[in-house]
C-alpha cells in the first residue's frame, strides 16, 4: 500500500503556485524554493520535486505526468497480482 503523505493536494498546489508567483522576488528558482519551504515546514527538496512535478504535469518539462505515474503503479500492481496467481 502507498505512503500517506503529510500535505494535502491544496497545500502542495498553494505551495507551488508561491513559487512561480514570488520567482523573480529571488536570485533563482532554488532561492524561491529554499525560502518558501522554511515558512511552509517542509523541506527545500520536498518543494523542488512538487514544483518539478507540476511542470510536468503542464507540459513544460518532460517526464511523466502525475496521472501517467499513477497509471504506471496501477499497471505494475496488477502484473504483481497475476504473477502470484
Amino acid at each position: 500500500m502507498g505512503r500517506r503523505s503529510r500535505y494535502s493536494g491544496e497545500v502542495r498546489e498553494r505551495a507551488v503556485r508561491m513559487v512561480e508567483e514570488h520567482r523573480e522576488e529571488y536570485g533563482s528558482q532554488w532561492a524561491a524554493i529554499q525560502s518558501i519551504s522554511q515558512k511552509l515546514g517542509c523541506t527545500a527538496e520536498t518543494l523542488r520535486r512538487w514544483v518539478v512535478q507540476a511542470q510536468r504535469d503542464a507540459g513544460h518539462r518532460p517526464g511523466l505526468t502525475s496521472s501517467e505515474r499513477e497509471r504506471l503503479k496501477e499497471l505494475e500492481r496488477e502484473n504483481r497480482e497475476l504473477k502470484r496467481a
